[in-house]
């Protein structure tokens, strides 16, 4: 017996015997140990690859290898990418969302390690990004793919690329709550209570795999030593908002990083001028190397000693003043560094980067408060721990995830109200100046995601080249009124696009146009179409927005628009077969999970 046959066999049985809903519980757990393994891989790789690099590093010295590591690590990331995976990285939580809208929740296969490997090596050696988008696009890769192996329909392999995401996140932190709301807040644009149990299953299987065989070594965590004082709320309230307004900062120069890198248009040109640029900045700021939460241990632990090491900076120990100028100089240039890392063809998430400037927010706002002497001392690690809360919460946009993973990562529930206050206030500031995430404003500005409008958004998943008739007959634009006539007798549609020998449409004749003369022989003979067609109402491209296409029918009351790719006739589409697509769409949307 084949194995095809089997695995038919298989799930023919399956469906005999499990229900649908029992049947995604079991690939719930699959998909947890199979995202758990894969986080867990990542993370080793990239702590062994940076032990093996910076060993031997002297703390009381700058050490000149930064200048060379980002540098050979995006060069090596971009070959693979280029040559081998022949697929760019880019925002990888961007590229989830693009193929749960547009791509029916189907994400390519090679997904599920090309960016363990590249994370890895871009990570590993110094690039300033973090490991959670990679793991996610791998946790979501696997969901998918194992979806399409068992031949889900696309809403039930969306919920699948959740369970990735859910039981990546929480492989990464052991934080199974954050990585549950992180799938629901992010990921899944539409989920039903019955969506929540798979979630749950795959977050926790994927702690418990990475707990297994990791034990309690997860990135950081932190036991709470200095009580919540009710009296420090003014404090937070003005956190909040410099958490947002930083929040501002890290969204609005991460654009104009990769607006400035994409005018190089050699790709080999722009790693090299990113990786410069990112070794450039790691020298002055050994901080930025990595993902930073060794840096973050530092802050929380209070050891502001070890703050400059391997940095220029090293006598400059015990002063406050530079202290807080070298902090302030870090929430400036990490964002910097984030960008110039993913853009030049790194791969890496903003994740970890807002973890990281969040942490030195709040210790920078904590210790700028005590050091002028004035109001009473605040706690440094409680206002570290609550600013990375803040910056997660504007930049990621994702509140719930920032207030549920701080609580996991310390155990305990004790910063939950400045928790909230923070993350609610950061938040509502950005959405002031930013109403959509990193992840998600390229998909909106094209028509892809429309998180405000679930008209739009059901609108948004319709293919337009799976609603295209391609049963119109064409005529050339020299043919005889004769030549279009013997078309409309064998023809079952009463319009015909006119096509010149290239394939570009140059007009549409509608049988209303030659009714009243097509039966005239001398008419036939004489008469061209080119003196018979007009200009269609307007036209459609193949990589327009649903929205764009509903906007165009209504401005022009057409009926039916061509619709062309690379300026090239491909077909009609019809209002019709539009309306039917999305009244399709609404009632498997109202089916459950």
């Amino acid at each position: 017996m084949s194995k095809e046959n089997f695995f038919l066999r298989l799930l023919v049985w399956r469906i005999k015997h499990i229900s649908n809903r029992n049947f995604v519980l079991l690939l719930s757990i699959i998909i947890g140990i199979f995202s758990g393994l894969a986080a867990v891989t990542l993370k080793e790789a990239v702590h062994f690859i940076q032990n093996l690099l910076t060993a031997g590093f002297d703390s009381a010295y700058a050490n000149y290898y930064y200048f060379a590591y980002p540098l050979i690590g995006i060069l090596v990331t971009v070959l693979l990418a280029k040559y081998v995976f022949r697929e760019a990285f880019g925002h990888g939580v961007t590229g989830v969302l693009y193929a749960i809208t547009r791509k029916s929740s189907n994400i390519s296969r090679s997904k599920t390690y090309s960016n363990l490997i590249g994370s890895a090596i871009t990570v590993g050696f110094g690039g300033s990004v973090g490991l959670e988008a990679p793991i996610v696009v791998t946790g979501s890769a696997i969901g998918s793919n194992i979806g399409r192996l068992v031949h889900l329909q696309s809403k039930k392999r969306a919920l699948l690329i959740g369970c990735g995401t859910a039981a990546a996140i929480s492989a990464i932190f052991n934080s199974p709550v954050a990585g549950v709301i992180f799938s629901i807040e992010v990921i899944l644009i539409d989920v039903s209570i019955n969506a929540f149990i798979p979630l749950l299953i795959a977050s926790v299987t994927g702690s418990l795999t990475s707990l297994l065989l990791l034990g309690d070594e997860i990135l950081f965590s932190f036991k709470l030593e200095d009580p919540f004082s009710a009296g420090d709320t003014p404090y937070y309230l003005f956190l909040g908002i410099f958490c947002g307004l930083v929040s501002v900062y890290f969204t609005r120069i991460t654009y104009i990083i990769e607006n400035f890198m994409q005018k190089v248009r050699r790709e080999s040109s722009r790693a090299i001028v990113g990786g410069i640029s990112l070794g450039l900045i790691i020298f002055v700021f050994p901080p930025i190397y990595g993902e930073g939460y060794d840096f973050i241990k530092l802050l929380l632990s209070g050891q502001e000693q070890d703050i400059y090491d391997n940095s220029l900076f090293f006598q400059r120990l015990g002063n406050i003043p530079f202290l807080l100028i070298f902090i302030f100089g870090l929430i400036i240039i990490k964002p910097v560094a984030a960008a110039i890392t993913i853009s030049s063809g790194g791969n890496g998430g903003i994740f970890a980067p807002s973890l990281f400037i969040g942490a030195v927010t709040g210790f920078f706002f904590a210790k700028a408060v005590n050091s002028l002497g004035f109001f009473g001392e605040i706690s440094l690690s409680n206002f570290t721990l609550v600013g990375m809360c803040g910056l997660m919460s504007g930049i990621l946009h994702a509140p719930l995830t920032a207030i549920f993973l701080i609580a996991e990562l310390t155990s305990g529930y004790t910063l939950f109200v400045p928790l909230m206050l923070v993350s609610a206030l950061s938040y509502s500031t950005i959405l002031y100046f930013e109403k959509y995430s990193l992840y998600t404003k390229s998909l909106v500005k094209k028509g892809y995601l429309n998180p405000d409008d679930r008209d739009l958004q059901v609108l948004s998943q319709i293919d337009i080249k799976k609603l295209l008739e391609t049963d119109l007959l064409t005529v050339r634009p020299d043919a005889s009124l004769g030549d279009l006539v013997k078309l409309v007798r064998v023809s079952k549609r009463n319009i015909f696009p006119v096509v010149s020998e290239k394939g570009e449409l140059v007009g549409i004749i509608t049988l209303d146009d030659i009714r009243k003369i097509m039966f005239d022989q001398h008419a036939q003979d004489q008469t061209l179409v080119s003196s018979l067609m007009h200009a269609p109402p307007d036209k459609i491209a193949t990589d327009e927005s649903m929205q764009n296409v509903m906007r165009k029918f209504e401005n022009t009351g057409a009926w039916n628009l061509p619709v062309l790719e690379n300026g090239q006739y491909i077909g009609l589409i019809s209002k019709s077969r539009i309306f039917n697509a999305y009244r399709n769409r609404l009632m498997q949307q109202r089916q459950e999970y």
